[in-house]
Formats: C-alpha cells, sequence, structure tokens
C-alpha cells in the first residue's frame, strides 16, 4: 500500500502514530521521492501546505476542515514532504 494511501486510513490517534511510522520509514528508503527532507525544509513547506489547504480539499472534492481531525494531521504531514 503507497503511503498516500495510508493517510486515508487515519481515523484515530492510534493510525496517527502508525502513519507518523510509515512516514518516517518512507523517509528512509525513499528519500530521493521527497521533495523536503531537511527539517527546515519540511517545516517551511508545512507553513506553506496549511495556509493553502483550503484549495487542496476544494480540488479533491473533500469539505475544508473546520476543525482538524487525525487525518488532517496525517494530510498534513504527508503533503509537507512533497509540497514546493
Amino acid at each position: 500500500m503507497e503511503l498516500y494511501e495510508k493517510v486515508e486510513k487515519v481515523k484515530s490517534r492510534e493510525d496517527l502514530i502508525k502513519f507518523i511510522k510509515h512516514l518516517r520509514r518512507d523517509l528512509q528508503t525513499n528519500r530521493v521521492e521527497w521533495e523536503n527532507i531537511t527539517l527546515e525544509d519540511y517545516l517551511e513547506a508545512m507553513e506553506a501546505w496549511v495556509k493553502d489547504m483550503e484549495g487542496y480539499y476544494s480540488n479533491t472534492n473533500q469539505p475544508v476542515p473546520i476543525q482538524p481531525s487525525w487525518k488532517t494531521i496525517a494530510d498534513i504531514l504527508f503533503a509537507s514532504s512533497k509540497y514546493e
């Protein structure tokens, strides 16, 4: 199962913990596929993605979260690995 598919399965705190473990492993094994491998770049991408996240949810026909869920946190963490 691809990492982006694992994001969709995050519904609880325990799911988020498992997802973070998979995210960390993905960085270790697929570093070349990550856009933001330094903490500074990752956090900068996270800041930018959170500012623009309404567009992502609108473009993917998902409701824009008013109150973040465990899945929203997983979305942010995953997007920050790729967002430019």
